[in-house]
């Protein structure tokens, strides 16, 4: 089986730059600094209109925890509704309970929202009490895939977890590492390998470094809060780094 290759990004040129680096897929995020939120419906249809690749499109109104109000569940809805429209190829979204648990009703109406698009369970699951519990409940949706770094701070500190949920899924789900992966790809998937239905697909990164081309740069001004990114420069994926990590793969 072909590895699939999604890559997380936020922008009409990275996914210019995903595509050249041989990615199948791309997830579209806004606010990659806190983990990926929403993307505008303008970003949506440019990179649809931009890439050929799969395109899987973050529903998340805000960062931080995963237990949401009634107004930001129905900001999803909507959200949800809209990328379809848009175009995108499928959904990424995770909701729990306060409790910790996996909150099926309203998974359910998002996925009834998506019209059958595919949907990624994202790493709302690293953050739930209890991982098979929650494993067992998406596969019960029919949820189409789990991004999981296997409740650890990376993927390959998180392989014995990804191990148990490989067998536990069975193929039912796809199990898709994340975290750090673009990094540990050549050490994690060996001991994967033999567990379940096996891994068939990642979610990397790949990140460079894109300067600003401002030339004049007011230093006393900042448009974030105090704990901020570089003001004139952005991440930005790179196709060097893909196909460099396609290579390491062969």
């Amino acid at each position: 089986m072909t590895l699939q290759i999604e890559v997380c990004l936020d922008s009409v040129a990275s996914a210019r730059a995903a595509a050249a680096g041989g990615a199948q897929r791309v997830e579209l995020c806004d606010n990659l600094l806190e983990g990926g939120t929403t993307p505008s419906l303008g970003m949506i249809r440019a990179v649809r209109e931009a890439v050929e690749l799969g395109l899987m499109v973050m529903i998340r109104p805000r960062g931080g925890d995963f237990c949401y109000s009634e107004d930001e569940f129905r900001a999803m809805c909507l959200d949800v509704e809209a990328a379809r429209q848009a175009g995108a190829n499928g959904v990424v979204f995770g909701i729990l309970t306060p409790e910790g648990d996996v909150d099926v009703t309203r998974c359910r109406i998002l996925m009834e929202q998506a019209g059958g698009l595919p949907v990624t369970f994202h790493r709302a699951f690293d953050m739930c009490r209890d991982p098979f519990a929650a494993l067992d409940d998406l596969i019960e949706l029919g949820v189409s895939r789990v991004l999981t770094s296997g409740q650890e701070a990376s993927a390959f500190e998180g392989a014995p977890l990804l191990q148990q949920l490989l067998v536990r899924a069975a193929g039912r789900i796809s199990i898709m590492p994340g975290g750090g992966v673009e990094r540990s790809a050549p050490r994690l998937l060996p001991l994967l390998t033999g567990y379940g239905a096996g891994i068939s697909e990642i979610h990397v990164a790949a990140m460079g470094w894109c300067d600003s081309p401002m030339q004049y740069r007011n230093p006393r001004v900042f448009m974030g809060g105090s704990l901020r990114p570089p003001e004139y420069g952005r991440p930005e994926t790179s196709a060097a780094s893909l196909l460099a990590l396609r290579e390491a793969l062969r």
